[in-house]
């Protein structure tokens, strides 16, 4: 019986450390990354900041944590392409010629 009840209470309090470590990854600071592998230049939206991004290029966006919802990349010709967010720093955002996808970033990477 007492197994059965240390097993519960080990599979909650796994439970907490996961979920609370979910939230932290999206709570306060963290850089937040943009690589632009195309060969034109993009216009990021974040929601609450606007960057340029030279095709080749990228920015980080230092200590900024979360975007507050999605993300918009605008191509030069004027198409726009919608990330789902919020995206986190534990996620870095990469343009390339044909897509926007997100990838995850190494510990060694931050």
């Amino acid at each position: 019986m007492n197994g059965r009840r240390y097993g519960r209470a080990w599979t909650v309090a796994v439970a907490v450390v996961g979920v609370g470590a979910v939230l932290s990854a999206c709570d306060g600071g963290g850089d937040l990354e943009v690589a632009n592998d195309s060969r034109e230049d993009v216009t990021v939206r974040t929601g609450d900041e606007e960057s340029e991004v030279d095709g080749g290029g990228g920015v980080v966006f230092l200590d900024y944590g979360c975007t507050p919802g999605d993300v918009t990349v605008v191509r030069a010709s004027g198409a726009e392409e919608i990330v789902d967010g919020p995206v986190c720093p534990d996620q870095k955002i990469v343009v390339r010629d044909d897509e926007v996808v997100l990838v995850p970033v190494a510990a060694d990477d931050s």
